[in-house]
């Protein structure tokens, strides 16, 4: 009786990180979603068949799926060792074996994309620094998408400043470039070549591939914390299980 008294202290313990693990991976996932929303929308405008780089968006998807159900078997797992219920601990054991393996292959997907993440966006180099050249200026809204991403991540253009060079609004303002493109100091306010040249601020590519980079460590270590909690779960669980309704 004291033994599963203790596997019921056990289970709220379980079932309490994995609660928490939950509501944080579905605050990621949200937060990668709502963030890659002008990411992607930089793409609208670029030619050619950039499928596998839109793939990305569906890792948040996956974070947001993976985290609320998380929460729901937390919520599960204490239900069923307070009453002790065979249906609900096979229930639950089962739900977390089938997210355990979906972890799994989850992380096996983060690592393989972890080394193609260079390859993938070198890839649409040409056409992305192609579009900037032919529509920043003109097209207010990739215009306006790129000062935004230029802002927020505090980089320029897609490699560097010379991606503007001939661009509609460099052409149009006799020689400016964006803001983002030069350091506060820039002589006038204004962001001339030479400034840009001396300010030498870092491409959004490199910054895209380092917050990449960064939150594939994230989750990966998060998801390891999340599997040790859900293989005690499942043993924890499968012993009261096997005990329930025993005096």
């Amino acid at each position: 009786m004291c033994c599963k008294g203790f596997l019921k202290i056990m289970m709220f313990v379980f079932n309490g990180g994995i609660f928490v693990a939950g509501a944080t991976i579905l605050g990621v996932g949200i937060w990668v979603q709502v963030d890659s929303s002008s990411l992607f929308g930089l793409l609208d405008n670029v030619e050619g068949d950039l499928s596998g780089v839109y793939q990305l968006a569906n890792i948040a998807y996956l974070l947001i799926a993976v985290g609320a159900v998380l929460l729901i078997i937390g919520f599960l797992g204490c239900c069923g060792a307070i009453r002790e219920s065979r249906c609900m601990l096979l229930t639950f054991f089962s739900i977390v074996l089938i997210i355990f393996l979906i972890e799994v292959a989850g992380a096996v997907v983060l690592f393989v994309f972890g080394g193609l993440a260079d390859q993938l966006l070198a890839e649409i180099e040409n056409e992305v620094r192609t579009s900037i050249r032919e529509n920043y200026g003109k097209d207010e809204s990739m215009t306006s998408l790129w000062n935004a991403t230029m802002d927020e991540f505090k980089c320029c253009g897609y490699r560097n400043y010379s991606d503007f060079t001939g661009s509609p609004f460099n052409s149009l303002t006799g020689g400016f470039y964006p803001d983002a493109c030069c350091n506060s100091h820039s002589s006038g306010g204004y962001c001339f070549e030479s400034s840009a040249e001396s300010s030498d601020i870092d491409g959004c590519f490199d910054k895209l591939l380092q917050l990449i980079e960064d939150n594939a460590m994230i989750i990966a270590a998060v998801a390891l914390g999340i599997a040790a909690l859900e293989i005690a779960a499942m043993v924890v669980s499968m012993i009261l299980y096997c005990r329930a309704g025993d005096k």
